[in-house]
């Protein structure tokens, strides 16, 4: 028999080996990127837009209380005294507002950027700048005592596209869970840790032989030891 024809008929048997062995991976993988594919296809998009409140100190005060009174501000925009006067402007709800509106802060630079996600990018822009406004509003009411006065800094703008769902990102996060469950599903068959003969290319090589030394004698070799008996 050529080496070449050796060498393939030693590879079927790894082949297969490898097929019995890892199929709920090759299976679980591609599965979970299709299905993150069609989630991105079916999910609603979601537009955000950034507003940005600065605080600036009053004259004689030491800026880095502008910082610090920034970072308050940012932590409070979420309670009702800020959202419902955006709410009332908006046509959405406080509750509503509650899950749309985010506020993150540096600890550099007394800036607020206050973040509106709503399903259209009109309404993402309107609900950022509304807060953004009550904020300045909400500010004003304390800066006699604080000596800080806020100020918009930036509108919201309407977004170009959509932030989410992201096609590419939907895919990858779907086959990395494929491929966990399909981990999983092949430690859970393996028992942990054990693995069976037959799993392995020494145990589908012994099998064979195994198979093959015990392969039925031709019917001419059983006339032939009659005879000869």
């Amino acid at each position: 028999m050529p080496e070449s024809e050796k060498q393939t008929g030693k590879a079927h048997p790894v082949l297969r080996a490898a097929l019995r062995k890892w199929w709920p991976l090759l299976v679980a993988v591609p599965a979970g990127a299709v299905a993150g594919g069609g989630y991105a296809l079916v999910a609603t998009p979601q537009y955000q837009a950034n507003a940005y409140v600065m605080a600036v100190a009053d004259p004689g005060t030491d800026s880095a209380t502008a910082v610090n009174f920034a970072q308050a501000y940012g932590r409070v925009v979420a309670q009702p005294e800020v959202l419902a006067p955006a709410a009332a402007t908006t046509g959405a709800t406080v509750r509503q507002l509650t899950s749309q509106i985010q506020a993150q802060t540096s600890p550099d630079a007394p800036v607020i950027e206050i973040t509106g996600t709503a399903t259209s990018a009109y309404q993402a822009a309107r609900e950022a700048n509304a807060v953004a406004r009550s904020m300045v509003a909400f500010g004003d009411t304390t800066a006699k005592q604080t000596h800080i006065r806020l100020m918009t800094f930036a509108t919201a703008a309407e977004p170009a596209g959509p932030s989410s769902p992201s096609r590419s990102l939907d895919v990858a996060v779907g086959g990395a869970a494929g491929a966990l469950l399909g981990s999983l599903a092949l430690l859970a068959r393996t028992g942990g840790t054990g693995r069976r003969p037959e799993e392995t290319v020494e145990g589908v090589e012994a099998v064979e032989t195994a198979e093959s030394d015990a392969a039925p004698v031709p019917e001419q070799q059983r006339e032939s030891a009659g005879a000869g008996a």
